[in-house]
């Protein structure tokens, strides 16, 4: 089994940055892809930006431009770099890993951190 472990979340401003952190215990074999989701609230679940083996990363629409999804295999740790953090983007994110593609699909990945609350205040 896998365990995740998020951290970076916290509040700020509007306009503000945050960075999340996702480390996994081991290694997840072939499934390498990473994903970041969030659940709003008072909303379902959504992707908001992904990561595969190869580094081919994919965002959300909404997040697109104003965040960034990096991983440093070294350690392993996958980032969630968020600029111009609006008052839309609060809610729980969560990192999920073990996924063949590194897309938005939360369907696609095994594991799952058990998140990281992100408030932004206007």
């Amino acid at each position: 089994q896998v365990q995740l472990q998020e951290s970076g979340g916290g509040s700020v401003q509007a306009g503000g940055s945050l960075r999340l952190s996702c480390t996994a215990s081991r290694d997840t074999g072939a499934r390498k892809g990473v994903g970041w989701f969030r659940q709003r609230p008072g909303k379902e679940r959504e992707g908001v930006a992904g990561i595969s083996g190869d580094g081919t990363t994919s965002y959300a629409n909404s997040v697109k431009g104003r965040f960034t999804v990096s991983k440093d295999n070294a350690k392993p740790t996958v980032y969630l770099q968020m600029n111009s953090l609006k008052p839309e983007d609060t809610a729980m994110y969560y990192c999920a890993a073990g996924g063949w593609y590194g897309n938005l699909n939360e369907n696609d990945y095994f594991f799952w951190g058990q998140g990281t609350q992100v408030t932004v205040s206007s």
